[in-house]
Formats: structure tokens, C-alpha cells, sequence
């Protein structure tokens, strides 16, 4: 396992390698104040300054070699511009030439994130260390490295092995490393306090059976701020049961939890000031004689009647009790990860989760959070002239909306009804995966959103520093 806390280091001088940076402006008055036998091998190794190129250059001896590399722009680094060196250079001290990291600090360490837990021959490689004059830099950048990280972990474990008492146990060594307070409600507490939790889930084997998950942390004189996860540890679609296909990568559907249970951690590790409750609600939607079926009504912690249209729209299901239990502390903001919708994927892709906040400075600080970490999500319409979707004939709501457009604005709108009306709230639509790998950014599990909204926190939270 990677500690990322051995990847960057203080610049005190030691013996590193040089790295180069040039972009597509600079790169040829660069080239020309480099030496003879350095603009051989570029020439010979063909090099252009295109987008995460690198080339070795030789030094005086054959120990002492450099590296150059192209970014998008010399003087404004971003996240991800050194993480394809930091995967593919070899181990050793780096230090970039002229300059200091900022931001691609993060993507370094990125790079080097492997998941070796199902493989038996483990790849043997040492770490490249990155220095930097910045110390102050290096603990945040570390926790946000670590942060994503267990994103990925959790969401690349198959769900055999990351069923809801899987999260339960991963929650449970969050509030123990941080003194927090852990309470899990499940079997006939959870039928009767939670009742769509306990539905979505009663189907599944009892090593896998529903609950919800509770963490509190933090002094009561705090702002309130809630995180709430979509923790369905697998989806087969119930009795509407996804075709195969559908059902191949169905163990990423817990990438909400996954994503507050990490967000939980950054909070409680780096001591924001915030009194924070962390709600996962975890089961498998799974295929049985007791599964819940299309047509039934049910009754939720809020009280309102669900008439259930498709049992594959279950993850609003469990958000909706989890969301009302939230708003029940009077929390100032509620914030939601869950991979809801296929729809929100049709509309933006993988990379981009689409947000839902019914407050606009709040989706303004999540957009700028974004930006500044290379996070980036998109804001999509609350459009309340869809509601009119989710009616239904016998009961308050519907879980499928009457449409196959807009899918999910509907669903966005189903969870609104469970939120507090003076309750700020965002909601992201995440995909929590990628589909292929991207410099810095494996192909599987992906935390997509985690960091815009931890930047969102501490801008609104953290006062330390700031005067």
C-alpha cells in the first residue's frame, strides 16, 4: 500500500533529478539554451512539446540524466500536468527546475496509485519523490491524495467482498482513528424507522442486509453540515433486473458512500471546524421471494407514500430516508454523492457529475471549488416544471418518472421532497468510475466531485489563517 506521505518531501537541497518544464511558447528558447548533446537526444527521440510529452536528457555522466516535459502552461500548473511522470519515471528524488509544484503535487501522487488487492504478484517499484520548497503544501495535498484514494479502493473492491456491513466496518474505522461517534440502525429498527432502506434491501443474503450507517463528529457549537451517501453495494435491478451489461460494473453503485465516507475523513483529519453528520445508507438491491416489486407503495421515514414504478430506481429510495433523517438535526447544508442515473451520464459523460443545489452561492462555491482543484462539475436545473413526473394515481410520489426524458432533473426532484424547505442542499449525479485511464486517473473506481466539494468546505468553514 502507498503512503502518500513518502511521495512529496521538503526541498532541503538533497540530491534530486531535474525536471524541465516548457510549454508549446517556450519550448524553442528553452531548446536553445540547452547543450549540444541535450538537443541530439530530442532530436533523436523525435520530441515535440505536445501534452504530457517527456524525454530523458543525458547529463556529464550516466547518473546524472534530467527530464523535460510539456504542460498546457509554464506558469499557471495544474493538477494533472506531472502525473503521468509521477507513473512512469523511475523511483528516485525529482525537483522541478525554476519553479515549485502548487497543484501538480496532487496529481503526482495520483499517479502512483495501484490496486494490487486480488493480484498475487505485486508490482515491485519504488516511489518517486517529489520535492518541494512549500512545506505547508504537502499535509493537504497528502490527505486530499489519500482521500481520493480510498474512493477507489472501496469502489474497485467487488461486491462480494463491499457489501453494506463491508461499509459499515470502513465507517467504523473512520469514527475510531477520529474519535467520532459511530451508530448503525439494521433489521427490525431499520424496517421500522427506515422503512425504503430496509425495502431496497430485504431481498439480500443476511451477510449483506440493509442499514443505515451514522457518523457524528465534532464540538454541537459548530455549523451542522451533513454528507449523505448512496451506499447500494450492488444493483442488479431488483425483479426489473439490468440486462448483463448493466450489471457488469454495478459494484461502483456504493460511489456515493464511498465519496462521504472520504469527504467524512478529510474533515475529521484536518480538525474543520464543523459538526458533522455522515449518513450512509447501504444495501443490496437484490433478486429474492421478499424483493419489493413494481406497483407496491411505500411508506418512508418522512412519511410520504412511494409508489414503486421500477425497482431498478433505488437508490433515490434509500437517499430519500437517509436524506429526511438528516434534515431532522437542522443541518445548515446537506450535501449528496450518489451514482443515480444513467441519464445525468448520457448528458455529460463520465468525467462530469452533474450538480443540483437549490441555493445558488452554494452551487457557485462547488463550481469554483471545482476549478481550483481540477474537479470539475456541472450545474443542472432543478426545474420544478418536471415534478408533474413523479405523479402518481395511489400515492404522494412515484419513483420512476412517467418520462424517458430528463431522468435526472426527475430524480434530482424526487430527493428534494425529503429535504428541508430552509435547508441548503447539492446533490451530485457522480459516475465514480472511469471507463479508461487519463494521466493520473486509472480506469476504475474515481472519486469525480470529492475534491470540489471539500475546497467548498473549507472555504466556508475553515477561518484558520485567513486574519
Amino acid at each position: 500500500m502507498i503512503d502518500y506521505s513518502d511521495l512529496i518531501q521538503p526541498d532541503k537541497g538533497q540530491d534530486a533529478r531535474a525536471i524541465h518544464l516548457v510549454d508549446k511558447k517556450s519550448y524553442d528558447a528553452w531548446l536553445t539554451g540547452r547543450s549540444a548533446r541535450e538537443r541530439a537526444a530530442l532530436a533523436a527521440a523525435a520530441y515535440k512539446p505536445d501534452a504530457y510529452a517527456h524525454a530523458i536528457l543525458p547529463g556529464d555522466d550516466a547518473e546524472s540524466w534530467s527530464v523535460v516535459t510539456t504542460v498546457a502552461d509554464v506558469e499557471n500548473l495544474s493538477a494533472w500536468c506531472l502525473a503521468k511522470l509521477g507513473q512512469v519515471l523511475p523511483e528516485g528524488r525529482y525537483r522541478i527546475e525554476g519553479r515549485q509544484p502548487g497543484k501538480a503535487l496532487f496529481g503526482w501522487m495520483s499517479g502512483q496509485y495501484r490496486f494490487d488487492a486480488y493480484r498475487t504478484r505485486e508490482e515491485a517499484r519504488g516511489p518517486r519523490v517529489l520535492l518541494t520548497a512549500d512545506v505547508g503544501a504537502i499535509a493537504p495535498m497528502v490527505a486530499e491524495a489519500r482521500a481520493t484514494a480510498l474512493v477507489r479502493d472501496l469502489v474497485n473492491t467487488p461486491a462480494a467482498d463491499m457489501g453494506p456491513a463491508a461499509l459499515e466496518k470502513e465507517a467504523a474505522r473512520i469514527a475510531k482513528a477520529h474519535g467520532a461517534t459511530l451508530a448503525v440502525t439494521k433489521g427490525e429498527a431499520l424496517e421500522q424507522g427506515y422503512p425504503m432502506i430496509h425495502a431496497v434491501g430485504r431481498a439480500a443474503a443476511k451477510h449483506h442486509a440493509p442499514r443505515l450507517i451514522e457518523i457524528v463528529w465534532g464540538k454541537e457549537d459548530h455549523p451542522r453540515v451533513a454528507l449523505v451517501g448512496k451506499g447500494i453495494a450492488f444493483d442488479s435491478g431488483g425483479l426489473d433486473i439490468k440486462p448483463a451489461a448493466g450489471m457488469r460494473l454495478m459494484k461502483k453503485d456504493m460511489g456515493g458512500a464511498a465519496h462521504v465516507l472520504a469527504l467524512a475523513e478529510l474533515v475529521m483529519a484536518t480538525g474543520l471546524p464543523i459538526r458533522l453528520h455522515c449518513l450512509v445508507a447501504a444495501a443490496e438491491n437484490a433478486i429474492s421471494s421478499d424483493a419489493f416489486r413494481p406497483g407496491d407503495v411505500l411508506k418512508s421515514r418522512k412519511g410520504l407514500t412511494v409508489e414503486i414504478g421500477n425497482t431498478d430506481a433505488e437508490g433515490r429510495l434509500v437517499l430519500g430516508d437517509a436524506l429526511a433523517k438528516a434534515g431532522e438535526d437542522k443541518p445548515e447544508l446537506i450535501v449528496d454523492f450518489a451514482t443515480l442515473t444513467g441519464a445525468a451520464r448520457v448528458a455529460l459523460g463520465p468525467d462530469l457529475p452533474a450538480l443540483y443545489a437549490n441555493d445558488d452561492a452554494l452551487a457557485a462555491d462547488l463550481i469554483a471549488g471545482g476549478t481550483d482543484r481540477d474537479d470539475p462539475v456541472w450545474r443542472m436545473p432543478l426545474w420544478d416544471g418536471y415534478a408533474d413526473l413523479l405523479e402518481t394515481d395511489i400515492a404522494d410520489l412515484g419513483n420512476a418518472g412517467s418520462s424517458a426524458f430528463a431522468g435526472s432533473i426527475t430524480a434530482a426532484l424526487f430527493l428534494k421532497r425529503f429535504v428541508p424547505d430552509d435547508t441548503r442542499w447539492a446533490h451530485f449525479d457522480t459516475f465514480a468510475w472511469r471507463p479508461t485511464a487519463k494521466p493520473g486517473r486509472p480506469k476504475g473506481g474515481a472519486a469525480l466531485g470529492l475534491r470540489a466539494a471539500w475546497a467548498m468546505l473549507q472555504a466556508r468553514y475553515d477561518r484558520r489563517g485567513r486574519g
